[in-house]
């Protein structure tokens, strides 16, 4: 008999996190699934950990890894009609997650699901910030725009099976098979209950690096567009107000200043390398990945069930 589903995780060197993935998946409501561990050749006990769980090891040599190529290969392995994506950094809130997410796919027209995404203690005040803008509080089973995240979705294999993740992108390859399901007439479903924690702790450098990456992306997927020296200001510039405006509210503004300016420089000057002033975004697009919304605050949705309670986990473990 299929799985309900066959979950793909991506893995380098996670010693310090793939434990309680693996842990939180365990806890679901929804047991009866494949997990697939696709490893681009770690040289921590990130292997060792996984195979402590039912889990089966796919491995991909680092010279040939992409994020789509990564996908792709773990999709291969995959018995289920529905394949879930989880990054080996991000970890389930509640033990209904994979219930939540694959709910919207009752709809047979839903072709991808994807949803909520906060961060830890430690996440960069910008960060969480971006979290909220990207992953708000009310589900959505009919998006209009093409926008997921890999890192929390859900897919149907059949629909992969006519199109594959593009493998020479060097990143938003969730929002290239996206926007070609919409272009198919198939919808797009945001589930806020579908909660994890994305544990992001990265360098100045590493988030310039991560948005230099999407841009260039994002120039590939829409040639047409560009991000100029207009755009690098003003996304700079409102971001940064939004950012202290929400954390002077919060009280916390004196601690987190500079790594609003830090963040927000970093992740705009690296957008704008990645795309080499290549054409000009549309308001719309703009608005979707770089701009926050200008609307009410969202309060976070009370959900009466009780969330998972996580070890302390070194990582590596005996």
């Amino acid at each position: 008999m299929k799985p309900v589903c066959s979950i793909v995780i991506r893995a380098y060197n996670e010693e310090q996190h793939i434990q309680r993935l693996l842990d939180g998946i365990q806890q679901q409501t929804l047991k009866d699934v494949q997990i697939i561990l696709v490893d681009s050749g770690s040289q921590d006990c990130t292997v060792a950990i996984a195979e402590r769980y039912p889990v089966e090891i796919v491995h991909i040599a680092p010279k040939e890894f992409t994020f789509g190529r990564s996908l792709n290969l773990g999709i291969m392995h995959a018995k289920a009609d529905l394949v879930v994506f989880a990054s080996a950094h991000v970890y389930p809130v509640y033990p209904d997650w994979l219930e939540k997410l694959l709910e919207p796919f009752q709809d047979e027209r839903v072709a991808v699901s994807y949803g909520k995404q906060r961060g830890m203690e430690t996440t960069q005040f910008s960060e969480q910030m971006i979290f909220a803008h990207w992953f708000p509080e009310v589900s959505n089973f009919n998006q209009q725009h093409p926008f997921s995240n890999n890192a929390n979705a859900a897919i149907r294999r059949r629909l992969w099976e006519q199109n594959a993740y593009n493998e020479t992108l060097p990143g938003l390859e969730d929002l290239a098979w996206a926007r070609w399901a919409q272009e198919q007439g198939q919808r797009i479903a945001y589930v806020a209950e579908a909660e994890i924690i994305h544990v992001h702790n990265e360098s100045w450098r590493g988030i310039a690096t991560r948005y230099r990456r999407e841009g260039m992306a994002f120039k590939t997927i829409y040639p047409q567009e560009r991000f100029g020296k207009r755009d690098l200001i003003r996304a700079f510039l409102t971001n940064v107000r939004t950012d202290i405006v929400a954390a002077r509210k919060q009280a916390v503004l004196k601690f987190v200043w500079k790594s609003i300016l830090g963040f927000r420089w970093n992740q705009f000057w690296g957008t704008y390398q990645g795309y080499h002033q290549s054409g000009p975004l549309t308001w719309q697009l703009k608005q979707a990945f770089y701009y926050p919304r200008m609307t009410r605050e969202e309060q976070p949705v009370q959900r009466k069930v009780e969330p998972i309670q996580y070890q302390n986990l070194s990582g590596k473990g005996k």
